[in-house]
């Protein structure tokens, strides 16, 4: 699987339904995986390196980096991580409802991570993200609609208070920039 694609699988092709899933540190493990509805309407693909990549107290690179946005307004910066170990290494910080404060500044308050590993439980073949709630914010420097985005910055801290720390900077190259038009997968 390509990494653009599996980062929009990550991001938005099958989660948990809202408030099903617990936290990684809870003890409750009743609850089922249940797939969303497409939603993805936008997608926008980078390229270029991450000066700091913090997870949890851990120092990784990235391989891919992306922001994908809902119809329903949710907004996800994902992160490919660089680890031999997990090919399914995957990060999100996620908030809804990001401002354009300036026509070069964008701005996302944090509300969950979305953490994607080998170990997650699958649906449809896929790891399916565990979601922390968590606080922080992203700021990009740049635009969509030019096609230049210079960087990402991105902390959030979440309730256990592991940290989460990105700094994404382009290596000038135009960015890749998807709209979509959801629909009902064709395959069951």
């Amino acid at each position: 699987m390509s990494a653009t694609a599996l980062i929009l699988a990550a991001a938005t092709g099958v989660a948990w339904t809202e408030g099903a899933r617990p936290a990684p540190d809870s003890a409750n493990t009743t609850d089922e995986l249940k797939p969303q509805g497409p939603d993805t309407d936008l997608f926008a693909l980078m390229t270029g390196t991450c000066s700091t990549l913090k997870v949890a107290g851990r120092d990784f690179s990235c391989r891919t980096f992306a922001y994908a946005h809902s119809v329903n307004g949710r907004a996800y910066f994902t992160i490919a991580l660089d680890d031999p170990a997990d090919q399914s290494h995957i990060v999100s910080f996620s908030g809804e409802n990001g401002r354009r404060t300036n026509e070069n500044l964008y701005d996302l308050t944090v509300d969950r991570m979305l953490l994607n590993s080998k170990n997650q439980p699958k649906a449809d073949g896929l790891p399916v993200p565990a979601i922390v709630k968590s606080a922080g914010r992203c700021v990009q420097l740049g635009n969509f609609a030019t096609g230049h985005v210079t960087s990402v910055v991105c902390s959030a801290t979440d309730r256990s208070g592991r940290k989460y720390d990105l700094r994404f900077e382009s290596d000038g190259s135009p960015i890749t920039v998807r709209r979509v038009n959801p629909s009902a997968p064709t395959i069951r």
